[in-house]
């Protein structure tokens, strides 16, 4: 059965229309700063786009935050402007669409669920997903099956503390999380604080006054940024205690790593994650395996549709 599949990103509204194990078409939108309305207009907008709702089919959402899945409800996404508290997601976008049937999660589980099913993760039974764009998620698939927690926040891998004191103020509000110092708003905000106070950086000339997109900083570390390649030295510790840690606690087999950060990068900054992991492992024989996704850009909304089919 052909379904929806949208992922609601902080920055782009990425939809699919899945047929079986098939994608008939994509499409993508900014992701508005207007507040709730503004984003179910969006969603709205990319169903069109993607020819509407199939007939007996549903929608899909991942969304960037904690998620009530039964009721339908986002309980806090701190990167989308307005969803700072809980919003009957699912129910707006239903009125909004016309659908039948809408369906939330974690946009970093889908992610995690579409690379299990269809993509790197395909052969696997104990995954964990981290998937590095605005900020950092992550999902863990357990036995073979997706495990979301007591209240839906399972695998929030970008909130992991890893420095106890002093650490750098998250989006979230706290401070020394792994998203604090390797997701893409974090590092953005840093580079503009350092360079207003006098340093030098190709990624605020790059980026003017744009979002500083996973592209820019691919640009300004090909072209040998110091800036740049500290702050994404310091990405990779972040990255590398926080999955050490989940895979000590977890004693996993497989990590897959995707998002907009590391599809730009490339393979190399996976590598280098990788070595930061292995560097932190309790146990150095763990067979662990740290890879990049496959499914790209449209995983996330894969997983999506994958909910109401």
């Amino acid at each position: 059965m052909a379904a929806i599949g949208i992922d609601l990103g902080g920055t782009k509204v990425q939809g699919v229309l899945l047929d079986g194990s098939e994608v008939r078409r994509d499409a993508k939108l900014p992701t508005p700063h207007g507040g709730v309305a503004a984003v179910v207009d969006a969603i709205a907008d990319c169903v069109k786009a993607l020819g509407g709702v199939p007939k007996g089919g549903g929608i899909g959402i991942g969304v960037p935050g904690a998620v009530e899945a039964d009721t339908g409800e986002v309980r806090r996404a701190p990167n989308l402007v307005g969803f700072e508290e809980r919003v009957p997601l699912a129910r707006l976008v239903a009125k909004a669409t016309g659908a039948g049937q809408v369906r939330l999660d974690n946009d970093v589980n889908l992610a995690t669920l579409a690379e299990h099913r269809l993509g790197a993760a395909r052969h696997e039974d104990e995954v964990l997903g981290v998937f590095v764009g605005t900020g950092v998620g992550g999902g863990f698939v357990l036995g073979g099956n997706m495990r979301r927690g007591v209240t839906g926040a399972a695998g929030e891998l970008g909130h992991m503390v890893i420095e106890i004191e002093g650490g750098r103020r998250c989006g979230c509000g706290l401070a020394g999380h792994v998203e604090a110092y390797a997701g893409r708003a974090s590092i953005e905000r840093e580079a503009r604080r350092r360079h207003a106070e006098g340093e030098p950086t190709l990624l605020v000339e790059l980026a003017g006054d744009g979002h500083m997109k996973s592209s820019v900083v691919a640009r300004a570390l090909a072209a040998g940024d110091a800036m740049t390649i500290e702050l994404l030295d310091e990405a990779v510790r972040a990255l590398g205690a926080g999955i050490a840690s989940a895979v000590t606690l977890l004693d996993l087999s497989l990590v897959v790593v995707g998002g907009g950060l590391p599809e730009k990068l490339g393979p190399l900054f996976v590598g280098r994650i990788e070595e930061a992991v292995r560097s932190r492992l309790f146990l150095a024989s763990s067979p662990v395996r740290v890879v990049p996704a496959e499914l790209g850009d449209l995983g996330g909304a894969i997983g999506a549709a994958q909910l109401v089919t």
